[in-house]
């Protein structure tokens, strides 16, 4: 992830979006080919994400996003297809855990003035989402800097194979 100013276009998805939303169970026999999975990110909440999402972009999600099966490539496979993070009102625990250790910076912010093609740009340090499309300015909860040392090297596992350890 190492960037910490994220620009990219949001993708609007309401509430308790779930990790099967995110990823269906029918595409369980390609958990060990996640390029080819990745490819079906997001299809039963929109069947076109994987053809419009760019590099950079993100999902805007409401409340509870990331509930269901503690699926660890749910937040892989959105980072595979591009998005740059995932912002909402809130995250399921295991989710946004999971996204944290996979690299996907989860960020917890009032998404409702956030629509849909809005361009954002976001400065992870200092918790600011600016909607360049609304020229309105916002605030996410802020990352402790356990967890944005781990964003930074790109999640968990690359973290730890640079440090040897975990300090907090």
């Amino acid at each position: 992830m190492a960037a910490s100013t994220l620009k990219g276009k949001a993708f609007k998805f309401g509430d308790d979006i779930s990790t099967d939303l995110i990823i269906a169970g029918k595409y369980a026999h390609l958990r060990s080919n996640l390029p080819e999975l990745a490819k079906h990110a997001m299809e039963d909440a929109n069947p076109d994400f994987v053809k419009q999402v760019r590099p950079g972009d993100f999902i805007v999600g409401g409340s509870n996003f990331g509930l269901g099966s503690s699926r660890e490539h749910a937040p892989l496979v959105i980072k595979m297809a591009g998005v740059s993070a995932i912002l909402a009102k809130s995250f399921a625990r295991i989710f946004f855990r999971n996204a944290i250790n996979q690299g996907v910076p989860a960020l917890i912010c009032d998404t409702d003035k956030i629509s849909q093609d809005d361009i954002l740009e976001i400065r992870l340090e200092e918790g600011i989402i600016n909607n360049v499309s609304r020229k309105e300015t916002y605030r996410f909860t802020r990352i402790p800097q356990a967890m944005l040392n781990i964003l930074n090297e790109g999640g968990l596992i690359p973290y730890i194979n640079k440090h040897g350890d975990f300090k907090l």
